[in-house]
């Protein structure tokens, strides 16, 4: 195979907030102050979804709402969210980057607000939704950032910084919004916004130069694909995030949605064949290593957001764990990445990037076979090691990818390899999250038939374990009857807890077989390396 390193080419035509860079450029202050920024703002983005998972109990109690009903203060962010992030490129030829960037993030801000000052479960849904709107566009932006305004021997060090914005926010998502809701109740996770919010917009302000806007552009957008991505991409997140609950097929709601998803996301793929300029190229995903790139960034986002998923899950239903213990645990999957991203970043420039993207799949898959052997004494100290091996893979896997989407990628399409990179992740989350919940649903069934085949009123161990139980009982002042169906009682729960266990590893042995699979499909890319700090790219 072709053996290459990431490189801009200098031609191009493009927009002047994505004008190449030679190599040779040094960095300003100014511009890595903007750089910060982004990443800042794709850090509040992605852990904005998290915090809020960990605070919905507090929320639905306040707002009078069930768990199902609950469902949609998430759905109705990743929607908006999905939608929004093809469309940044778009967005950012008409408005510019510093005034885009800016403006997104002030109405991020407000509508963060307004989530907390919601007053019943349909006002915060739909201040969740404009909130994904406005969010969705920082990550994309971020990454745009990295390729845009820095020169080819400094992307790796941009990548790194992105790379961790992703695996960070995941991990600590729980942690923030158990603490934050423990000590400040649940709206403070949306108020604290404002923090990262202001310095976001300070940093842009300061590191970007103004462009001028070309509203004109908006007037002969594909507003046709535009509103076929919008139909199909939202069908796609609605019909993933809330067809378990909904029993998938058998529920008229999802077949719908189902079907406009396919209607949606087939007409998006016709109307951008056929115009010269569509508002996202969707024609990169003919060039392999940016497919195999997406395809890879998919499977990530099933095994980041997968594994997010299961763990807090587990923790609180069997280990009895609070937000903030459950935080506590979560957190050593992030805060060692902190001093490996580094490292990998210089790596990279060194090694052929697909021994690296391999090494850090096998470490994430293999922390995820830990997992696939717990019981129900399993709490902080059995999993600390998982989480730590899980840290250590991430940044290998996060910053090869990137390189891989990036490699060839021409100026004027930057904002379009992105957009789709980005969004294809959200998606793996989406699809990887709606496969597991479903997972766990079946096996749970599953096991408690098979655990109950053993556990009959005919079984000798059942016998007298029914008998301690029910003595146990009586001893504590419970008549022989009320004793004995407690007892019944007791033995049922233990079933239903074993089964939920070894349905939790069938979900983690899942999410292995994943990552392990995609090593294979890692290969099938060409060989790169990020540009050493030394200079330009050219073939190695």
């Amino acid at each position: 195979m072709a053996s290459t390193t990431i490189d801009t080419p200098a031609g191009g035509v493009g927009t002047p907030a994505l004008a190449p860079i030679m190599p040779s450029e040094k960095v300003s202050g100014r511009t890595w102050m903007a750089v910060a920024a982004g990443m800042l703002g794709a850090f509040m983005a992605v852990l904005d979804i998290q915090i809020t998972n960990s605070s919905l109990k507090d929320i639905l109690g306040t707002l009078s709402a069930t768990q199902e009903e609950g469902s949609w203060i998430a759905t109705a962010y990743l929607v908006a969210e999905i939608i929004v992030i093809p469309m940044t490129g778009l967005l950012t030829r008409v408005f510019g980057m510093r005034a885009y960037m800016m403006g997104t993030t002030a109405l991020f801000l407000c509508f963060s607000t307004l989530c907390g000052f919601a007053w019943n479960l349909p006002s915060m849904i739909v201040f969740r939704m404009l909130q994904g709107f406005t969010g969705g566009a920082l990550i994309p932006m971020a990454m745009t950032l990295v390729m845009a305004k820095l020169p080819p021997s400094k992307r790796a060090t941009g990548m790194a910084i992105f790379g961790l914005t992703a695996t960070l926010a995941p991990s600590m998502g729980p942690t923030f919004g158990g603490y934050l809701s423990e000590l400040y109740g649940w709206p403070s996770i949306f108020y604290i916004n404002w923090v990262p919010g202001l310095l976001l917009i300070g940093g842009i302000a300061l590191g970007l130069d103004k462009e001028k806007a070309q509203p004109s552009l908006l007037l002969n957008a594909d507003w046709l694909g535009i509103g076929l991505m919008a139909m199909g991409l939202g069908s796609l997140t609605i019909f993933l995030e809330e067809g378990n609950s909904k029993d998938w097929f058998d529920s008229s709601f999802i077949i719908t949605f189902a079907a406009m998803a396919i209607v949606g996301l087939l007409g998006w793929a016709v109307t951008g064949a056929m115009r010269k300029q569509p508002f996202v190229n969707l024609a990169l995903y003919g060039q392999r290593n940016f497919f195999a790139a997406t395809a890879l960034s998919m499977a990530m986002g099933m095994g980041l957001y997968g594994s997010s998923f299961l763990l807090p899950l587990y923790l609180g239903q069997i280990a009895g764990y609070s937000p903030m213990q459950i935080g506590e645990v979560i957190m050593w999957a992030g805060l060692p990445q902190l001093f490996i991203m580094p490292f990998v970043a210089k790596l990279s420039s060194k090694v052929d990037n697909r021994i690296l993207c391999s090494f850090g799949l096998l470490l994430f898959g293999g922390s995820c076979l830990m997992n696939a052997y717990m019981d129900a004494t399993t709490g902080y100290d059995q999993l600390l090691l998982s989480q730590v091996v899980r840290a250590l893979g991430q940044p290998f896997v996060m910053l090869t990818l990137s390189n891989f989407a990036m490699n060839g990628i021409s100026p004027k399409d930057m904002p379009s390899a992105s957009s789709l990179i980005n969004m294809t992740r959200n998606l793996g989350g989406s699809i990887g999250i709606a496969l597991l919940a479903t997972a766990l649903t079946s096996r749970e069934h599953f096991h408690s038939q098979r655990i109950g085949e053993s556990v009959t009123g005919f079984a000798a161990a059942t016998q007298e374990r029914l008998a301690a139980l029910t003595q146990s009982f009586m001893s504590k002042g419970f008549d022989a009857t009320s004793a004995s169906d407690m007892a019944l009682k007791a033995i049922d729960g233990i079933v239903r807890r074993e089964a939920y266990v070894m349905a939790y590893n069938d979900g983690f042995f899942l999410v292995a077989a994943v990552l392990f699979g995609c090593i294979g499909v890692l290969w099938f890319s060409d060989k790169v390396k990020a540009p050493s700090a030394g200079g330009g790219g050219g073939a190695h």
